[in-house]
């Protein structure tokens, strides 16, 4: 069983990454979405509203991929929590050539450590290549509409958070 992971901070989930998902879905057998506790990046949601919106996202694109997904916090090194879940490939999305330069060191950096995982990158459809969690945020926080960012429930989410 061919067995991938996803990783990010997924504060909030967006269509970006659900599209990264769907796609990765058809790579793997089972994709596992790593959910990374960075507190450095003082995330809007806690880990537990992030986990529970990828867990109505992934349900839902399990069934229609027919891929097994499940949902996995990690806080230790990405490569640590690859062979924690017995990923044999790490996904990573890319929305531009900025992205690039970052993702490029840090398969360096995951290959020195364990070359027996591979990295495989998706670029994000046209349609969802702007779209950034960060830049979604802003957007909701200054009272802006998100509906073309996120699914309903996470629009909720966002101006529950934001009033």
């Amino acid at each position: 069983m061919r067995v991938g992971l996803y990783p990010g901070t997924f504060d909030p989930i967006t269509f970006g990454h659900i599209d990264i998902i769907r796609r990765a879905a058809l790579l793997v057998d089972r994709l596992v979405i790593g959910v990374a506790i960075n507190r450095d990046k003082g995330p809007l949601f806690t880990l537990e509203e992030r986990v529970a919106m990828i867990e109505a996202e992934a349900g839902r694109l399990a069934a229609e991929t027919g891929t097994a997904m499940a949902v996995h916090p990690f806080e230790n090194l990405l490569i640590d929590c690859a062979r924690d879940v017995g990923a044999a490939v790490i996904v990573r999305g890319l929305r531009a050539v900025a992205d690039f330069e970052y993702e490029f060191q840090m398969v360096g950096m995951n290959r020195a450590l364990d070359d027996s995982i591979e990295t495989v990158f998706l670029m994000a459809e046209a349609p969802h290549q702007a779209i950034a969690s960060r830049l979604v945020k802003e957007i909701a926080r200054l009272g802006g509409e998100v509906g073309k960012f996120v699914t309903p429930p996470v629009r909720a989410a966002l101006k529950a958070k934001f009033g």
